[in-house]
């Protein structure tokens, strides 16, 4: 049995943090001493109490400048529906479409397409090769947004397209000055990505992965959006947006913590493996932070907060991801542990299938015990994570 250390683990994660955004990491480390701290017309909120009540109690303006609702609009849609920037009836019918293919039944369909990928792709560590992570990653996340789409283009393709998609568009709208086109670089990379799901609209009706009648996928396939298609256009783009971002950059720092703590026994066990799973999920918290803007004034964590103040929702804190190591055996409770997913209406849908997800990818390498060989961070993704990390079976 390999020791269970996570120095390694910890100091090889923080490198994915400081290498693309050093300052903004560095504040939120040095302020994470209280739940909520204020810095002018910004709220830093760290704690579980306070983030939670900031997302279930009070109101949020999704199309505020800096939000990423406000970001989807510029760059996916242009004038609203894309999912993050939708209110009330319109907003829990989009929930409501992905999670018509994100649920149980949903899940276990698209297992039947990853797992024959994980097989082929993690063969190469049996003749003692390696395996680049983030590159599994890209194309396992493409193959489920075709799937959940009914898109027949391919998934690398579609993947590096919404990695890049989400990436113009965070550089769109980081603080401080305006940079020289960014928007408009945007905007292009969106429908590049849209152009690439195109090919939906000619899909055939019937299949298990064909979208429902009225979905998101349905709706950009069909044409039922409004003016020009837009609308459910933008809606399959988010979708393939966030399923994409969240993956490549969760999944490949998932394993390699596993391997620098020396996990594989855990991972081995089938008991065990989905709980680690959920617990590597809390510690790497693939969206650490949720940009927001309060829509009215209101409280969080016993601080005031004023209409139009920006908040800055630290999900790996509220998880509690700096203090407590992921560990099967004395896990945190389920209501912590789902935070790095959201909370109340504004959850995140695909909950389930990145769990069961990760479990399948800990499982097919458990028996390798890999370890990691390189890794290189990625310092323009939109979201913390490796531009390359290679593994290969232990000796």
């Amino acid at each position: 049995m390999s020791p269970v250390s996570h120095a390694r683990a910890r100091r090889r994660d923080r490198r994915v943090y400081l290498g693309g955004h050093p300052v903004l990491f560095g504040l939120l480390a040095a302020t994470r001493g209280r739940p909520v701290r204020r810095i002018g017309g910004t709220l830093l909120v760290h704690g579980t109490e306070a983030y939670r009540e900031a997302l279930t109690r009070l109101p949020l303006d999704r199309t505020a400048e800096g939000t990423t609702g406000a970001a989807a609009r510029s760059a996916l849609a242009g004038d609203g529906g894309v999912l993050f920037d939708q209110e009330g009836g319109e907003h829990r019918a989009g929930r409501r479409d992905l999670a018509g293919g994100l649920g149980a039944a949903g899940v276990e369909e698209l297992r039947a397409r990853w797992q024959p990928l994980l097989a082929a792709r993690l063969a190469p560590l049996a003749g003692g090769g390696e395996v680049d992570l983030v590159e599994l990653a890209r194309e396992l996340s493409g193959t489920v947004v075709c799937a959940l789409l009914g898109s027949g283009a391919d998934p690398c393709e579609v993947a590096r397209a919404a990695a890049e998609a989400a990436a113009a568009s965070v550089r769109s709208h980081l603080p401080g000055p305006r940079r020289p086109r960014a928007e408009a670089a945007a905007v292009r990379a969106a429908a590049r990505l849209r152009g690439l799901l195109a090919p939906a609209q000619g899909a055939p009706d019937g299949g298990p992965f064909a979208p429902r009648a009225g979905s998101v996928a349905a709706g950009a396939r069909d044409g039922e959006a409004g003016e020009d298609g837009r609308a459910d256009g933008a809606q399959a783009a988010m979708v393939a947006v966030a399923a994409v971002n969240t993956t490549v950059a969760a999944l490949p720092r998932a394993v390699a913590w596993c391997a620098d703590a020396g996990l594989w026994d855990q991972a081995a066990d089938e008991v065990l493996r989905p709980v680690l799973a959920a617990e590597l999920l809390r510690v790497t918290a693939a969206s650490p932070l949720l940009p927001r803007v309060a829509a009215a004034d209101g409280t969080a964590g016993g601080c005031p907060v004023r209409a139009g103040d920006r908040l800055v929702l630290v999900a790996r804190h509220a998880a509690e991801a700096h203090r407590r190591d992921p560990d099967a055996r004395r896990p945190a409770e389920a209501a912590l542990s789902r935070l790095v997913f959201g909370a109340g209406a504004h959850a995140c849908p695909g909950a389930r299938l990145a769990s069961v997800q990760l479990a399948d990818v800990l499982a097919a390498l458990a028996p390798y015990r890999p370890v990691v060989t390189r890794a290189r961070v990625d310092r323009g993704a939109a979201l913390p994570g490796w531009r390359t990390l290679c593994v290969r079976a232990a000796s």
